[in-house]
């Protein structure tokens, strides 16, 4: 099934198999409504993947999904009983780049620019971002900010999380990461997810994300291979745990462990 969809300020379209769509989307759907329902109150997914694995795109995506999007062999959305989940993400918690411009951090030993690793955990207000979680997890109504990847900046209040948000799912590179401070937002969680995928798939998709944005090749190889790939097996490699783990790859999806029942 093709997608069409806008992250981040970009457009793209993408192909889901009809087999994942079945057999893995359809049913953790199913699974978070029945864990809201059971809870009685609003209930947060962690959605943790490296840059690349298209998590955004497969939110936005589960996002239509549960607003009643018609598929082969379903029942018409009139006949089912939906649940619309409400999709955000940690990159409108960015800093600003006038703040990655003027502030440095320490790679390999060399005090740089924030700039030059801009997604790195430590390019994130991490405090923010967890003051905003905890309202999320407690039910109560807040703002989210968003990132527009032509600005190069986050905009603040895009979105309203009110009483109607009975189902959030908040995806992020490193919400499942185990480092200081960043592991600690796990408890906030009802159910956590992570994608997973082979090395030499991430950095072709991130090369192909530069590129689109505008970035001359060459530049964009430095980036990619400097910052985005760090990024990326930082996250492979030290990340928690989770409830479900999928692996994206050239193909679609495969279930690594976990499961939908409960």
């Amino acid at each position: 099934m093709k997608f069409q969809a806008s992250i981040n300020g970009i457009k793209g379209t993408v192909q889901y198999r009809d087999e994942d769509v079945q057999k893995i989307f359809l049913p953790l759907l199913e699974k978070w409504k029945a864990m809201q329902e059971r809870k009685g109150r609003r209930i947060l997914v962690f959605l943790a993947a490296p840059p690349g694995t298209g998590k955004s795109t497969l939110l936005a995506f589960l996002r239509q999904l549960s607003c009643g999007e018609i598929l082969p062999g379903t029942p018409s959305s009139e006949e089912q009983d939906r649940t619309p989940i409400t999709t955000i993400g940690i990159d409108g918690f960015h800093h600003y780049q006038s703040f990655l411009d003027t502030h440095t951090t320490v790679r390999d030993g060399q005090e740089i620019l924030m700039a030059r690793v801009k997604g790195a955990p430590e390019t994130f207000d991490r405090a923010l971002l967890e003051e905003r979680i905890r309202k999320v997890a407690a039910g109560e109504d807040c703002s989210w900010p968003d990132y527009d990847r032509t600005i190069e900046n986050p905009r603040e209040d895009v979105f309203r999380i009110d009483a109607s948000s009975k189902i959030v799912v908040l995806e992020g590179n490193y919400l499942l990461l185990d480092q200081p401070g960043w592991r600690d937002l796990r408890n906030y969680a009802d159910f956590t997810m992570k994608l997973v995928a082979d090395e030499k798939v991430l950095r072709e998709r991130l090369l192909e994300r530069r590129i689109r944005t505008g970035t001359p090749r060459p530049e964009a190889e430095r980036f990619v291979d400097y910052s985005d790939m760090a990024n990326a097996r930082l996250v492979l490699r030290h990340s928690l745990d989770a409830d479900l783990v999928l692996e994206s790859g050239r193909d679609g999806f495969r279930v690594v462990n976990g499961g939908f029942s409960g």
